[in-house]
């Protein structure tokens, strides 16, 4: 039998285009005084990368189960990911410093506000992948990578927090039939904090003032790069700074959003949520995004299996799924009447209209019911 060969193999370097990408504008700047340069990164992820993944379209093929183990084991994979934790953190560094030094107009500033938030949303998206994994150095590049953008306590409330507690009503990093994105982030980013802080003090025996807490590990990083540039480019950069990580944290909770809308686990006769399920999350194939996102649009595999490498993540053909790659569904997300008009009857079709296996926003579920048409079903969980 010959060995499996991974048609996506090299496919996966594009990524490290995202990087490249961030310093065009001000490049473009710096050679011509050409503000609008300054949007193009904008531009290509908003509306060139959603309009490619309409035209390419899905990839829905998977490599064979008995090729896993070696995928997993192939260094390569791993390299890449090291590379961009590499290439991310001067990245930004030179973009604090091109908005401390040019006298750019507000538009200008606000593009590459936009811009840099972006590459800091990607360095979580890496943080994100590099955290599930056991090596030492992956965790630790994990919390070099979040640390850019304050976004540190992820490494904690992610693994063990969200994976915990997924589609279900306590989890604030899951969204709500009915809940628009906006209130959704007034939820989710404080709620991740909270819950972050409360599980390394749990962990460390209620003394979380303490150098192994791995909230403050990265806090610690953010602070030292931070008062860095603030000591370097002057105390007006940490408005930069700021704001561009908004922006990034804001992208992971656009993310959150759509990755599980409306999907509820339900309860098991113990009292306890059921264990989590490929269809308790929403699905994309969509080919570029996922070349950029190292496949984090296959969400159903990953929380049913978190440990799985980017590379060998499944794709499942009955579980919940997206019309558009995560860029296109953002920015349907930014319009909640148009996200609620194509994801709403999504959603009851993937729960079968069952009532049961929905989370609702909290005093819409009856207002949601009788549009709808939904019905409130007996409903025993076996």
């Amino acid at each position: 039998m010959n060995a499996y060969r991974d048609p996506k193999r090299y496919s996966w370097l594009l990524s490290l285009l995202v990087p490249a990408s961030l310093v065009v504008g001000p490049a473009v700047y710096l050679w011509r005084h050409q503000a609008w340069g300054l949007w193009v990164p904008v531009a290509v992820t908003y509306i060139l990368i959603p309009l490619l993944d309409m035209l390419i379209g899905e990839d829905r093929s998977n490599p064979p189960e008995d090729a896993v183990a070696s995928l997993e084991a192939d260094r390569y994979y791993r390299y890449i990911t090291y590379a961009l934790v590499a290439a991310m953190w001067p990245c930004i560094i030179f973009c604090a410093w091109f908005v401390a030094t040019q006298h750019l107009p507000w538009h200008a500033c606000l593009a590459v506000v936009i811009s840099t938030g972006m590459m800091g949303g990607f360095c979580i998206n890496v943080g994100h992948e590099l955290g599930h994994k056991r090596t030492v150095l992956e965790q630790t590049l994990a919390k070099l990578v979040l640390a850019p953008t304050g976004y540190g306590h992820f490494y904690v409330e992610h693994n063990r927090g969200h994976h915990r507690h997924v589609a279900t009503p306590d989890d604030p990093a899951s969204a709500r039939m009915g809940e628009s994105i906006y209130a959704f982030a007034l939820r989710e980013l404080p709620g991740a904090w909270r819950r972050a802080w409360a599980l390394e003090r749990q962990r460390l025996g209620g003394a979380p003032w303490h150098w192994k807490n791995e909230v403050l590990q990265p806090l610690a990083l953010t602070i030292l790069l931070w008062t860095a540039l603030a000591a370097w480019l002057g105390a007006g950069i940490l408005l930069f700074m700021l704001a561009m990580s908004l922006w990034a944290n804001f992208l992971l909770t656009s993310a959150n959003y759509i990755e599980h809308y409306g999907l509820l686990r339900q309860i098991a006769p113990n009292g306890k949520p059921e264990p989590c399920q490929p269809h308790h999350s929403w699905n994309s194939n969509h080919v570029v995004t996922n070349w950029m996102l190292f496949h984090l649009q296959r969400h159903s595999d990953h929380h049913a299996h978190a440990s799985r490498r980017y590379q060998s993540l499944r794709n499942f053909d009955e579980v919940p799924r997206l019309p558009n790659g995560y860029f296109g569904m953002f920015l349907l997300a930014y319009v909640p009447p148009l996200f609620f008009a194509v994801m709403n009857p999504r959603l009851l079709e993937a729960v079968g209209r069952d009532s049961a296996r929905i989370n609702f926003q909290p005093g819409k579920r009856e207002r949601l019911s009788e549009r709808y048409g939904i019905e409130d079903r007996d409903h025993t969980f076996s």
